[in-house]
């Protein structure tokens, strides 16, 4: 009597772990577009791209190519994680929770490095300032100029550091560098304003490697669950089979 009232509950935890797995692997499987949307934006949007070919700050495309690698991998996994849960095939489970963890690892050091080259006191705001101070130290040649017009016009910012870069290399303080409604120059330095604008992008992507991170860990508990569910199922079926 015990094994037969056992069987169908643990049939029904079996069935509903495989649900819970299934939702949270298609949940996975759309954080994953949306992530890979995102990156491939931020990778070829042309304002940005053009930003970062005028300040030379490539390395901030380095957790960008990670994460679009990571979201790709992931959409796979989830579909992996689908199928290994509706077959409940022991090995294929822990081939997954593997990926899970590859994964997971993946999605962190994604995180980890854009944040590392997008935000404020990070290793991007060294190679913005370095190109900014060249920019004004060559103002006087066209190209130099215009990209030092378009940007301080564009995110409202004057100088590296602010007005005094101007004053302290002898140059004469831009038109751009002011207020068109005031007259008076911005107080805040292009680096500092830059690191706001990259910092305000690059959070939505780094949120979402962080969420996908939470949810291979939760993904990855459950199916060593299933796999142990299926175990002990099978252990109860065998005594019947052998009779």
């Amino acid at each position: 009597m015990v094994a037969k009232s056992s069987g169908p509950t643990l049939e029904k935890r079996i069935g509903c772990i495989k649900f819970t797995i299934f939702c949270l692997n298609a949940i996975i499987w759309i954080v994953g577009c949306a992530m890979f949307g995102l990156s491939i934006w931020m990778r070829f949007e042309p304002m940005f791209e053009e930003w970062v070919e005028f300040l030379n700050m490539y390395e901030f495309y380095i957790g960008i190519y990670l994460l679009i690698a990571t979201s790709v991998l992931v959409m796979a996994i989830a579909f992996i994680g689908c199928a290994a849960a509706l077959m409940e095939h022991i090995m294929t489970l822990y081939v997954h929770v593997g990926l899970q963890a590859f994964s997971f690892i993946c999605c962190l050091t994604g995180a980890a490095v854009i944040l590392d080259y997008s935000t404020y006191d990070s290793k991007i705001q060294p190679i913005i300032e370095r190109s900014m101070y060249s920019l004004i130290s060559n103002s006087h040649h066209e190209t130099a100029s215009f990209i030092l017009r378009v940007i301080q016009e564009t995110v409202g910012c004057c100088g590296a550091d602010g007005p005094r870069d101007y004053t302290q290399m002898r140059k004469p303080l831009p038109t751009e560098c002011r207020d068109t409604v005031t007259g008076n120059a911005f107080h805040h330095g292009c680096v500092e304003e830059l690191s706001w604008f990259l910092e305000a992008r690059s959070g939505w992507l780094a949120g979402m490697a962080m969420a996908l991170c939470m949810l291979h860990v939760i993904i990855a508990v459950l199916s060593l669950t299933l796999v142990q569910a299926i175990k002990k199922e099978d252990e109860s079926i065998s005594p019947y089979v052998k009779r």
